[in-house]
């Protein structure tokens, strides 16, 4: 893994130094545009909107867009100078319940890697909040953005979640949260029993990414030549409890009319054998040797 960032865990005066890696990673699709009459990769470049010439890296400022629409050109230097002092540290702020923190707030993830001298220290944070059952809430600046972040314990390694600031998270409004929806209670343990029935432990490996795999098939389909169908669509396992009373009702109707065809037969084939008994036995008189008068 990759560095992403260096600096320390400050705890009042104490600091821990530590090394931060990307926990997660976005799988590239392997997709990209082209040009559909020669299949050649197009490709993005730095145009200005005034002159429409093409800038060179050297030439690109950065600019703070005013409401009139005037803009604040802002040097390097100058945004250089705004870090933060959590730029290179994360400060810890307080110490809360996990469960206070609506993972709304969640942004990315982070593994933080004590330094050799640091290993003792960092340890004893990581059995400390574990004790306590606490997450901290730091603050801290990475790519020269400052966010807030807590920090909690797995596998005994420390985690850095980034979160968003309070004025990031939308307040939702919609009509339905201003209506009285009247819930029966059978309606109600009916659902509570249904969540109950499909609970279970959460096991990442039983989730896989359908896409992807569909995407790979369609990509190996057309290298190969072969006629690429459609898959169909996934049943859901919310539906469980429709999809088996709609087999079982299924099966019952499937069973009524088998029951229904094997009765027709039988009476066909009753009414069949009775003709044919009929037939011998006519026969047989006809045949029957005539008794002298």
């Amino acid at each position: 893994m990759r560095t992403v960032w260096k600096g320390t865990i400050g705890v009042g005066s104490f600091a821990i130094p530590v090394k931060a890696y990307s926990a997660t990673e976005e799988p590239g699709s392997g997709l990209h545009q082209l040009h559909l009459t020669d299949g050649g990769r197009l490709r993005f470049k730095r145009v200005c909107e005034v002159d429409g010439a093409e800038i060179p890296a050297e030439e690109v400022g950065r600019g703070y867009a005013l409401p009139g629409g005037d803009v604040v050109v802002l040097s390097e230097a100058e945004l250089a100078s705004l870090a933060p002092e959590s730029a290179h540290s994360i400060q810890v702020c307080g110490f809360v319940p996990p469960s206070q923190i609506d993972p709304v707030y969640f942004m990315k993830s982070y593994y933080l890697e004590p330094e050799v001298p640091a290993t003792k220290p960092y340890v004893l944070l990581a059995e400390a909040l574990l004790t306590a059952g606490r997450v901290a809430l730091v603050k801290v600046a990475i790519r020269q953005r400052e966010t807030l972040g807590a920090l909690r314990v797995r596998d005994q390694l420390i985690v850095l979640d980034t979160m968003h600031w309070p004025s990031e998270v939308r307040r939702p409004d919609f009509p339905f949260l201003h209506e009285d929806i009247d819930l029966r209670m059978p309606e109600l343990r009916a659902a509570a029993n249904l969540i109950e029935n499909l609970s279970g432990d959460f096991e990442p490996s039983a989730y896989t990414d359908g896409y992807a795999a569909a995407l790979q098939d369609l990509v190996d389909a057309k290298v190969e030549g072969r006629q690429v169908v459609r898959p169909t669509a996934a049943i859901q396992d919310e539906g469980v409890t429709e999809l088996l009373q709609a087999l079982q009702s299924s099966a019952q109707d499937r069973a009524d009319a088998d029951q229904g065809v094997a009765k027709a037969k039988a009476a066909a084939k009753k009414a069949a054998d009775a003709k044919t008994r009929a037939r011998k036995a006519t026969s047989k008189a006809k045949s029957a040797p005539k008794s002298p008068r």
